[in-house]
Formats: C-alpha cells, structure tokens, sequence
C-alpha cells in the first residue's frame, strides 16, 4: 500500500496542524487547525485549503484547541462529507469553541468591514460562521481512549491520552499491506503531549514500536526545573501578591480551555488558605465560562487528589457573560484579577483590558502559556515598550510578568523522553508544531542519543513525503507551497511596519523642539520619495 503524508500545517510554525494521508483507499486529515500569529500566516485561513475538501474521508482530530480544530468549519462547508473522530472531553469543548470561533470571526470582520467602509476599500467576509460552527458538530463521531476505530478501508487508528487537555489524545496509525504476509506500517501522531506532573491531567501515554513517530515540539529547545505542585502555587502565590501591592488589575491572558481551569483551581486554592488576598476573580470569556462547566461535568476523570467541582464553585468566581458586563470591569479600582481570552492575546476580550491598563504602572500583566512569534503576547513577552491594539497605539507601563509553570506542553527533555519511550521506531521521527529554534532544539536532543540523525526530519510547509520505503522520501512539491520557507518563520511586513510607526512616534516626541521634529518628517519624506 503507497501511503503520503503532507504537511499542510504547523511546519516551522506552532499553529495551524494539519496532516494529510493518502492511500490508494482513501484520504483523511490527523486535525483542521486554525493558523495564528504574523497577519501573512493568517491569511492562510481565508485561502482555499490546498485540497479538495469534498475527496477528504475523514478526520482524526487530536484535540480541541483551535490550532487543532479550528477550521473544520471550513472544511465541512466546503463539501467534507466524512467523520470526525474525537474523544467525548474533545467533542463537548469542541461544541462550545469552534462556535465560539465563528463568532469571533463576524464580529472582528463587522469592525473591520466598519473601517474599510471609511477607507473606501471593499468588505471582506468571515472565514466561517457561528451557524458554519453548529453544523459542524454534526459531523463528530466519539471514541474511545484504547479501542481500535476504522477510519477508512486498510486504515485503523487508536487513541491514547497525551495528558495535554481534557479530551487531548496522541493517535496511533495503521495501514495494512495489501500483501497479507506482511506488517502494517504504523505511524504514531502525538497531537500536543502534556508535562509531568500536569495539573488535573494525567501523565501521556502511548504505545511503542513504530515505524515513524510524528512529533510536536514546541518547547524542543527548552529545560523547565522539576516543579511540584506545591512550588507551582508558591510561584503563582509570590506573583499575585505581588500585583495586589500594586493596588491595581493582575491581567491574566489565558486559553479559555484547560489553564484557565488550571488557575482558578490553584488562586481559589490558594486564598481559601490565606496565602494570598482574597479577590474578585472575573472570569470574563463566555467561552472559558462554557469550557469550566464542561470541565465540571468531566470533574470524575481528571485528577482526583483536586476537588475540582468546588473550586470551580467558589464565590470569588464572577462570571462576565455580556459585553456590557465585560466593560463594567474597566470601571474597577484597587486590587482585582481579570482572566481573559486569548492566551496570546491575539483576539477576544484580553485585548479591551490590556487597552484600559497596559498604560498603568499599577497593573500587572501575567502571561502563563507559549507566546507564538508575531502575537500582541510575544512582544509584550520581549519586552515592547509599546504596543498598538485595534489601531491606537498604548505605552506599556504595567509589569509584565511570565509562569511557565501551566504550560500544557511537554519540555525539550520530556518530549525526548517520549520520543524514546516510543522505541524502537525503525523509519523515522517526523519534528512539527514548533518554531525552528524549538525543532532544531528537539533535533539535537534526540540525534544519535535516542535515534540515528538520518532518520530525524523537519518538515516545511506543504512538504510531501512517501512513507511505504524503507526510509521516507520526499517528492518535489517547491512548485505548490503556498508560502515561501522563510515567511513561515520570520516576522512579516505587517509587524515590521507597526513597529517603524511606533519608533517614529517615539522619535517625534523625543525631539528637543518643533524645528527637531520638522527635520525628522522631511527626511522620512525625502525618504519615501526616493
């Protein structure tokens, strides 16, 4: 049986996963992710996807974060006709975000429709709809961690806990020979593997002896100290106690689905001992609000040694739903912790509290997950002393703050560990959804130590491989790749272009006097003119 692979997603990049096989009896994708971060990335979304969506089987989605799942919208409007295999913890949050998604989308694009309409330039309408979103869900199939699932003739997958999220699963792959005597080829996709010691989720799991391991890596270059959970609470106790001496908001961007569960737990925890001030906890994303009853209703299969049903019951949770209720935070003086989407803040309602506070020294801002290259998240992450947010430029006066110690993705070491634990895997190790640095990383870990460097291989984007020979070999496709290599990895014009307007601003405003500045504008007009 001839089997490829394409990397149609998170190739050289963290977001947009996506991954198509073809056999002789059918194609089907391992996730539909939505592509975040620099705008000429995004703009993959609103592209035609680099396949026909109507001769796709199937899906096997890995997990519910959006840069997993967040265009099967498009897909299924697109004609998919297929199923989509999820975990039941997958398909319960997935029926909250990707209408959530839709949401977001018309309602950035109506603000966006408003301005073009004022520059004289045409509409532009939303990758999809919340209505494309609920019909969707009409396509997910459950199943089961541990059980063999037919996916389509000769092909049959399994899925295995990967302890990243509720739901999460990295899936195991075979494809029977058309040659009964012979083995089937077995691939191992691992989705997002989780950390040790992961709270509310167990440590991953997974089979061994494959013939390629398709791995994430997006801390690959990264080495976490051994952290307990009670040095995780010290961390996150010494940060907001902190920001209450500030007197003013502690900010916290965070993904609507499992760390902001993960934090509330550890803050309600720790004020009911008294080791930090007691506090309003808003909760402002109706999408965080909708994933924590989810996570109530799965409270038996997540950590038992964590009530999680009264932490996520405590009346210093206060729930924003409306955007009325939203805003009437801005109004709030003193000492008060505000959670918000996104975690990279990227979209959602973070992006109105940064706006109200990023100018402020009192605030404090405390981002607790990866920030991928060219989002409002990494340049607060490195340090920008100011920032442009829905065209208005904001000085960063508040403390930025980074915890790596929710992060829901594996280190360099312990994905080694895992790539190792997955012996022996005799064709190759396949190195996705992480930024170069992170692959090249992950690549030195494992080269030679757990695998011979010959059979390591970092993907590009829309990188074809022929998977049935003895070692995998790549087929031409430079003549199909929708972006450049080197547009993957880089910051875009669009980022450098927010950053000239800034360090012009700033250099105006330093200026000793009005002729000072008048000879700066004529030379960025004599500038602009050659």
């Amino acid at each position: 049986m001839s089997v490829t692979i394409r990397f149609f997603g998170a190739a050289r990049t963290v977001t947009g996963s996506c991954y198509l096989f073809e056999t002789r009896s059918g194609r089907f994708l391992v996730d539909c992710g939505l592509f975040q971060g620099p705008k000429t990335l995004k703009e993959l979304n609103y592209r035609p996807f680099p396949f026909r969506a109507a001769n796709i089987d199937a899906v096997l989605l890995t997990h519910a974060h959006i840069d997993h799942s967040g265009l099967l919208p498009k897909l299924v409007r697109n004609g998919f006709p297929g199923r989509i295999l999820a975990t039941r913890g997958t398909i319960d949050l997935c029926s909250y975000m990707l209408p959530d998604a839709g949401s977001i989308q018309e309602s950035e694009v109506a603000t966006l429709n408003r301005r073009n309409a004022a520059r004289g330039r045409a509409e532009v309408s939303p990758i999809y709809t919340q209505a494309d979103a609920i019909a969707t869900l009409q396509s997910f199939t459950p199943v089961d961690y541990e059980k063999w699932v037919d996916v389509i003739p000769g092909v049959r997958a399994r899925y295995w806990n990967a302890g990243h999220l509720l739901g999460s699963a990295s899936i195991e792959i075979e494809f029977a020979d058309e040659n009964a005597s012979s083995k089937p080829l077995r691939v191992l996709c691992s989705g997002d593997v989780g950390p040790d010691a992961k709270l509310l989720q167990p440590d991953p799991e997974a089979p061994a002896g494959f013939d390629y391991v398709i791995s994430e890596s997006t801390y690959g270059d990264r080495e976490r100290a051994p952290i307990t959970a009670d040095a995780r609470r010290a961390h996150l106790s010494a940060e907001v106690r902190d920001a209450a001496t500030r007197k003013g908001a502690l900010l916290i961007p965070a993904f609507a689905v499992e760390r902001t569960q993960e934090l509330i737990v550890d803050l309600v925890d720790l004020m009911e001992r008294g080791e930090i001030p007691s506090a309003p906890i808003f909760l402002d994303s109706p999408l965080a609000i909708r994933a924590t009853e989810v996570f109530r209703k799965h409270a038996a299969s997540l950590d038992p040694a964590v009530d999680v049903r009264r932490h996520l019951n405590s009346p210093q949770l206060r729930f924003t739903e409306t955007v009325d209720e939203s805003k009437a935070i801005a109004k709030l003086t003193g000492f008060h912790i505000v959670i918000a989407a996104s975690g990279m803040c990227d979209a959602g309602r973070i992006r109105h509290h940064l706006r109200n506070w990023l100018w402020n020294a009192r605030a404090t801002v405390l981002l607790v997950g990866f920030q991928a290259q060219g989002t409002l998240g990494r340049f607060l992450a490195d340090g920008a002393k100011a920032v442009r947010i829905q065209g208005n430029e904001i000085k960063v006066a508040a403390r930025i703050r980074n915890i790596d110690d929710y992060s829901g993705h594996a280190d360099g070491s312990e994905l080694a560990r895992w790539i190792a634990e997955r012996r022996p895997v005799q064709r190759g190790v396949f190195l996705v959804h992480g930024e170069e640095p992170a692959i090249a990383g992950l690549a030195e870990r494992i080269s030679e130590r757990i695998i011979p460097a010959a059979r390591v291989f970092q993907p590009l984007l829309d990188d074809v491989y022929e998977l049935t020979a003895a070692a995998p070999i790549i087929v031409d496709g430079s003549n199909r790749r929708r972006l450049a290599p080197e547009a993957v990895v880089r910051l875009d014009w669009h980022n450098d272009m927010s950053k000239l307007i800034l360090d012009i601003n700033d250099r105006i405003e330093a200026a000793a006097d009005d002729r000072a500045r008048g000879v700066i504008i004529r030379r960025l007009r004599r500038a602009l003119d050659e």
